[in-house]
């Protein structure tokens, strides 16, 4: 089967054409190489079954898939707030391109949303019927509301045309691949306690979110993408919830520093508390993360040792409030690494669950 992966260049996004090539797809990654990296698919250009397409889905692009995994938008602050209104752009143009595309080949299409739009939510755990608390004017919004209106996109195009769609709403995810100066507090925190420098964290270290590991993600994705006709919002992430101090603190274990911890002022509009209610997945899916925080961390760690040792990449980027609001520099790319596949015996488990659920 032809399947297209926009954004697949990217973190999540690499991952995923790397499982589906191993399932035996044929795949085309799409990716304007903002923020994904060549190093990313580097191993895969090879294959004769993975083609690479330099274009940026602003632009419509003409071809012939069964599939589509929409992952194309910058996902981490310092990046959609470098050019806000192309990341609305990527939200509505984009994404109406995609759809376009998938109404005209009759190929079933995946969203890649996101838990911010649920915003700063007042609501906890976050259910898929919950409408969340979002400010639609700042600095954050273009990637919050563009993402609520991709989702919106995606709905009026399964209703009004009939196109075959899927809603991921991907929770915070982290793993091998991350951009070590993306901003995300992994890869933040474990960059400066390997570089034994502060470990940053904003406010009190009280607001939480909780982690999901990219390959557990990865098979998510797939699982909703498999199942047959369902097309409301599906949450993806662990809902096992910490804080940001207990993360820092164990981040700090594992990597075995004692540097200590410097305390930021929360930045405009952050989250104080972030947790998916999974039962949806759960039951519509089958699915549920298997890698337990310690475990993902390990090797995330693993990861970017190898990094900092072989690419001399730079202090992770800290996103005070300050250098959120003038956020603006390029996205400099580093080496990142291959990741082991997720066990072949939960793999089969959650591929007859989704058996058992379609029949």
């Amino acid at each position: 089967m032809a399947v297209l992966v926009t954004g697949g260049a990217g973190f999540i996004g690499s991952h995923l054409c790397d499982r589906l090539l191993a399932d035996g797809h044929d795949v085309v990654c799409l990716d304007n190489f903002f923020t994904g990296s060549k190093e990313n698919i580097r191993h895969l250009l090879p294959n004769p079954r993975f083609e690479l397409v330099r274009h940026d889905i602003i632009r419509y692009v003409e071809l012939e898939v069964s599939y589509v995994y929409n992952l194309a938008c910058p996902a981490s602050p310092v990046h959609y707030q470098h050019d806000a209104i192309r990341t609305v752009q990527a939200n509505v143009l984009g994404v109406t391109n995609i759809l376009e595309l998938a109404r005209r080949t009759g190929a079933r299409i995946l969203q890649a949303s996101t838990s911010e739009v649920y915003g700063d939510p007042q609501v906890h755990p976050q259910t898929e019927s919950y409408w969340g608390h979002v400010n639609p004017v700042g600095l954050r919004s273009c990637y919050d509301e563009g993402k609520r209106v991709a989702e919106t996109l995606m709905m009026d195009y399964h209703r009004q045309h009939g196109v075959d769609t899927r809603i991921a709403r991907i929770f915070n995810t982290y793993g091998p691949r991350m951009a070590p100066d993306d901003g995300r507090v992994v890869s933040t925190l474990i960059v400066q306690a390997l570089r034994n420098e502060l470990l940053t964290v904003f406010g009190k270290g009280s607001q939480t979110r909780s982690f999901c590991f990219v390959e557990d993600m990865v098979d998510g994705l797939i699982s909703l993408m498999e199942i047959p006709n369902f097309h409301e919002p599906v949450n993806l992430g662990n809902p096992e919830e910490c804080t940001i101090i207990e993360l820092a603190e164990m981040i700090r274990s594992m990597v075995g520093t004692n540097t200590g911890i410097r305390f930021e002022s929360l930045p405009v509009d952050d989250p104080i508390r972030r947790r998916p209610d999974i039962t949806r997945a759960r039951e519509v899916l089958g699915w549920e993360p298997y890698v337990r925080l310690e475990d993902g961390l390990r090797a995330t760690i693993g990861y970017f040792e190898k990094v900092l040792r072989t690419s001399g990449a730079p202090a992770a980027e800290v996103l005070t409030p300050a250098a959120i609001e003038a956020a603006g520099k390029g996205s400099p790319q580093w080496l990142r690494a291959r990741t082991t596949k997720s066990s072949v015996s939960n793999r089969i488990a959650r591929s007859r669950r989704r058996d058992q659920l379609s029949t």
